[in-house]
């Protein structure tokens, strides 16, 4: 049996399967962002939320790299945090986020959807 090495621009080459969908497009949310989208509605008509973007803000972290965060939220304080919302976290995301907090004077929120046999809802890391 031989092994065969594939290329990433190999068309037999496959993405690893939390990758099945691959990138969205910029400005398109996905499933997850899209009900988190519509948790800050919510917020926004309670009244704890002013105001919130998606991908309206893109940060430069050296030269060469940049992160935008999925949500920019403004609170009813006045505060504006960014908010990175995953269905699974990977390193290099985790390490984008970190940086960026180090570098800008917002909190920066990493969001994940819980199952719902723990209730649902939202879980929050503050970096």
């Amino acid at each position: 049996m031989t092994s065969t090495l594939l290329h990433q621009g190999s068309p037999r080459a496959r993405a690893p399967a939390y990758f099945a969908l691959g990138r969205m497009k910029a400005g398109k949310m996905n499933k997850t962002e899209e009900a988190y989208s519509q948790h800050l509605e919510a917020e926004k008509q309670a009244g704890r939320v002013v105001w919130w973007a998606f991908e309206g803000m893109t940060f430069k972290l050296a030269d060469d790299t940049r992160y935008t965060p999925d949500f920019n939220v403004m609170l009813a304080s006045g505060h504006i945090e960014q908010h990175e919302v995953k269905g699974h976290w990977r390193d290099d995301a985790r390490v984008r986020v970190k940086v960026a907090a180090s570098l800008f004077p917002f909190k920066f929120v990493a969001v994940k959807a819980l199952p719902k046999k723990q209730g649902g809802g939202w879980g929050l890391e503050e970096f």
